[in-house]
């Protein structure tokens, strides 16, 4: 008996290392659902929204660096996943979601739940294309597979369901999926452009973004080689700011420390691996940039000189171009700076800490950090989650921190938490959400309960949307409609069958979070935060500054760091001595 296109479409996924297809069964989606049932060594995880669904599989890409996988019936259910591919598209996750499309020959009739998937998708994605025939079927899904893993990024595959129940045709296999890439040098004359402008410079600050992942060891040996000061955007903190003694902080909305003076002080700004959408951080010239995808360049500021390669393999062969520094006054100076500044805030927000209520935020995220494994995987909520996250979670190099960096969307946390903790089996997964978060995909706990996923939901309650409240207050306009009626959490949770605890003593905040990350299973700790608990960028304009102080009386500039000042402090101890 021939194989269905639908068995054919699993079986290939599977024999490409899926072992995951994320989604919500619905009639037109039957047919692969029902293949996903009959094939050994993949599974159907069943989720409560398809949204879910491309949060989870963006999440274990991510982790994993191979394909993963998410499918949607037609109409609403196509919809529905659509926030979540846009996230995973734009944080460069390979997913191919499986599209599931009404009966081709009603398609153009407006007949029941019918879009038109090749426009919704069109944005979100390298490639979406819809199957018109069985054979068609098989050559395009082997198509979208290496249009998500070669460009990194989302393709989706259009497929009725008539034709996902018919018989299969074509060749069995197109070959399986090549994610190996060659490593990419720059031509020598832009090597050669690079090292002049560098060697000619007085002062240099390297720039760091998500592309100097497995670059750590170089990039420290140029800033050794140039006494440069070394900052970085949120999506390269986890791969940069580790045993660094070059580290200024972070610039950005939610930056710290002297990041922002570093990179418009410096002669020369080098950009590396970064596509850091903020350009009013950025100094706006004086700056080069290497990237490994041409697209990049000038894509946010204005660059001088363009390097087109890997930021490790140009590194390499730059190194030996470099004329070898022994000033450090620049650096020096930047770390002092960065050291002040992190004191300054972690002496506003960490007075009476432990004793304060509502709970500090900052607190909750600090014991988190200490108390948290050293491999462990955190997915944390868009907003204030953001902001505690980056000022408080400390990268080892080990240690992974996912978000909506660049799509900015609510509710990522918990299902990213479920793709991660799917497909990283034994590894410590940490959701941190907001409350506003959890409430708009709160039926993922029932995913969590179903598949009894050990996922730690640190729950930071402050009934409030803290980030659009303090976006109301910088522009002046006094915060409206942002705070709502609080709700017990953990009681839902409970009521579920989740293991959970709600926290309002910080004095109980330490036990409950070792008792909860130490358990087996899924555990929610509610801990309910002081909601007037702010954070603005280490660097506001004046008419940001005048808006905040209309709208409220007192705020706090600049927010905790956490363990970073520690880091700071012995790169300032190390600093060589006359």
């Amino acid at each position: 008996m021939n194989r269905t296109v639908a068995e054919h479409l699993v079986t290939t996924l599977r024999e490409a290392g899926v072992r995951h297809i994320y989604g919500l069964v619905g009639d037109s989606l039957n047919p692969v659902v029902d293949a996903v049932r009959r094939t050994e060594g993949i599974e159907w995880v069943h989720v409560h929204n398809e949204e879910a669904a491309a949060f989870a599989a963006g999440a274990e890409s991510q982790l994993t660096g191979r394909l993963a996988v998410c499918a949607a019936s037609c109409g609403p259910g196509n919809t529905h996943l659509v926030q979540g591919l846009y996230d995973a598209h734009r944080n460069g996750a390979k997913v191919l979601a499986i599209a599931s499309h009404i009966p081709s020959r009603q398609i153009g009739t407006g007949y029941f739940q019918e879009t038109h998937p090749e426009q919704l998708f069109a944005e979100c994605s390298h490639y979406c294309e819809l199957a018109n025939s069985p054979e068609h079927a098989g050559r395009l899904l082997h198509i979208a597979m290496q249009h998500a893993i070669g460009r990194s990024g989302v393709a989706v595959l259009i497929l009725p369901g008539d034709i996902a129940g018919a018989a299969a045709a074509g060749p069995r296999s197109y070959g399986r999926p090549v994610y190996e890439r060659a490593a990419s040098v720059p031509p020598q004359a832009q090597l050669t452009a690079l090292a002049e402008a560098v060697n000619q410079a007085r002062t240099v600050t390297l720039f760091a973004g998500s592309g100097v992942r497995g670059a750590h060891d170089e990039v420290m040996r140029l800033a050794g080689q140039l006494q440069a000061p070394v900052g970085h955007a949120l999506g390269g903190k986890e791969w940069i700011q580790y045993d660094n003694p070059y580290d200024v902080g972070m610039s950005g909305l939610l930056g710290y420390g002297a990041c922002y003076e570093a990179t418009h002080e410096a002669d020369l700004l080098i950009l590396l691996g970064t596509d850091f959408p903020y350009d009013d951080f950025l100094p706006g010239g004086k700056t080069a940039q290497v990237d490994h995808d041409p697209v990049k360049f000038g894509h946010r500021t204005p660059v001088d000189l363009a390097v087109h390669g890997d930021v490790r393999e140009t590194i390499r062969a730059l190194l030996p171009l470099l004329e070898r520094r022994t000033d450090r006054r620049f650096l020096d100076r930047m770390l002092h700076r960065h050291t002040r500044a992190l004191e300054h805030a972690v002496a506003a927000y960490t007075h009476d800490i432990e004793r304060h209520t509502p709970v500090h935020p900052e607190y909750a995220a600090a014991l988190l950090d200490e108390l948290a494994a050293d491999d462990a995987v955190f997915t944390v909520d868009t907003g204030m989650c953001n902001v505690w996250a980056a000022r408080y979670l400390t990268p080892n190099g080990r240690r992974r921190v996912l978000g909506s960096w660049r799509h900015g969307t609510m509710a990522n946390a918990l299902p990213q938490a479920i793709g991660a903790a799917r497909s990283q089996p034994g590894r410590q997964v940490v959701s941190m959400s907001g409350d506003g978060g959890l409430a708009m995909l709160m039926g993922e706990l029932l995913t969590v309960r179903l598949h009894q996923l050990p996922v730690k939901i640190v729950l930071f309650n402050n009934a409030s949307l803290g980030m659009v409240k303090l976006e109301m207050l910088v522009d002046g306009i006094p915060d409206f409609e942002t705070d709502h009626l609080p709700v017990d959490f953990s009681a839902v949770a409970a009521a579920l069958g989740i293991a959970s605890v709600r926290v309002t003593d910080p004095a109980e905040l330490r036990g409950a979070l070792t008792r909860s990350l130490g358990a087996p299973g899924p555990a929610l700790v509610e801990v309910v935060t002081d909601p007037n608990a702010l954070s603005v960028p280490p660097k506001i304009t004046a008419a940001q500054l005048k808006g905040f102080a209309l709208a409220t009386g007192k705020i706090a500039l600049g927010g905790g760091v956490g363990r970073m000042l520690d880091l700071a402090r012995s790169n300032l101890r190390n600093i060589p001595r006359p």
